[in-house]
């Protein structure tokens, strides 16, 4: 069904090669802390684009700069061609958005509530239209069915669904698949899919490492407010030099770190609780030369495991700490932002 002529004049026309999103210098501060460094971004048209790091390193905050619901305080930011600041109503008409938390109206069923989104948005609400717009996230079956009748799949795919009434040119997804069991998790990921396939541009944040290698075409990671790599996550993984991780548990005896450091074709070694881990080039020589000092300093290993390097080494490497430690301990200032923002939008 076509756009209508009000919404389609809305849209900027992007020249070729140009950036859908740029973003330069960007900074927000809460009092003494830096939420947001002074990044750089550039987003392409038609990719998955990831912000990528753990609780409390300034995804949400950045996502909500861009999306106007937060002012910086240095730094400039486009999207679709426009000044998000000074132009920030012609921004809301081309950009679409899932919030971290959405409260949607428990009563209403989902067909009703695209309706009434349609309605606010001044678009098409049209039975055909809602029929599209359940198909593209897999919930046609569901069209009557009350928001409190869904699971918490499939009302994470409905608020996906909000987010794409006005044909945005761009669909930011703020940590969609959080709190989801990992077949739901799953089945988003190709809702997901499917909406960069229909033609929108989507920016999500996350701190699921392994959605961010299946889904992003590109990713920035950030930590701590800063922007500490961006690449492809193929990129970010060969720039390691390292093929894999190598961990086993030392069941009795005692090894060296410096032995370890020793194999053949390791990178990297460390030791903790009982636990060694080693990242290396690789793999099977690694093995072989492990195996041989377990063997001559009568070490009995157990839960030996090999794994290919992945986005959480890339961040181990880049900051010396492991990315689920960091996981578990959001940022209070965030937390408190976010329960605001999220009030009062």
């Amino acid at each position: 069904m076509a756009t209508p002529a009000h919404a389609a004049a809305s849209r900027p026309s992007i020249a070729h090669g140009e950036p859908i999103i740029a973003i330069n210098g960007l900074v927000k501060r809460y009092g003494q802390l830096t939420a947001v460094n002074e990044i750089d971004l550039v987003v392409n048209s038609g990719e998955i684009f990831g912000i990528l790091g753990p609780n409390g390193a300034g995804k949400t905050t950045t996502l909500e700069m861009i999306e106007g619901l937060r002012p910086p305080d240095a730094g400039t930011i486009r999207v679709g061609g426009f000044d998000a600041v000074g132009a920030s109503e012609r921004v809301r008409r081309i950009i679409g958005v899932q919030l971290q938390t959405t409260a949607l109206f428990d009563y209403l069923n989902a067909s009703e509530l695209i309706e009434l989104f349609a309605g606010l948005y001044d678009v098409d609400g049209s039975a055909a239209r809602i029929d599209e717009l359940l198909g593209m996230v897999g919930l046609q079956d569901k069209r009557k069915a009350r928001v409190d009748e869904l699971s918490g799949g499939q009302r994470q795919r409905l608020s996906i669904t909000l987010a794409l009434v006005n044909r945005p040119l761009i669909a930011f997804l703020d940590e969609p698949t959080t709190g989801l069991d990992p077949g739901a998790r799953r089945e988003l990921w190709k809702t997901i899919q499917t909406i960069r396939d229909a033609g929108t541009t989507v920016v999500l944040t996350t701190h699921y490492m392994e959605e961010a290698e299946v889904l992003c075409d590109r990713v920035a990671v950030m930590d701590r407010g800063n922007v500490i790599a961006l690449d492809t996550p193929a990129a970010l993984i060969r720039q390691l030099g390292t093929e894999a991780t190598v961990r086993a548990h030392i069941g009795a005896g005692t090894i060296a770190a410096d032995d370890l450091l020793g194999l053949a074709a390791v990178k990297h070694s460390a030791i903790h609780n009982g636990q060694l881990e080693l990242q290396t080039s690789d793999v099977q020589a690694t093995l072989v030369d492990l195996l041989a000092l377990a063997t001559r300093n009568a070490v009995t290993l157990t839960d030996l495991r090999s794994t290919q390097a992945s986005l959480e080494d890339v961040f181990l490497s880049l900051t010396g700490r492991t990315y689920e430690n960091e996981e578990s301990r959001p940022s209070p200032v965030d937390s408190r932002q976010q329960r605001k923002s999220r009030r009062g939008s």
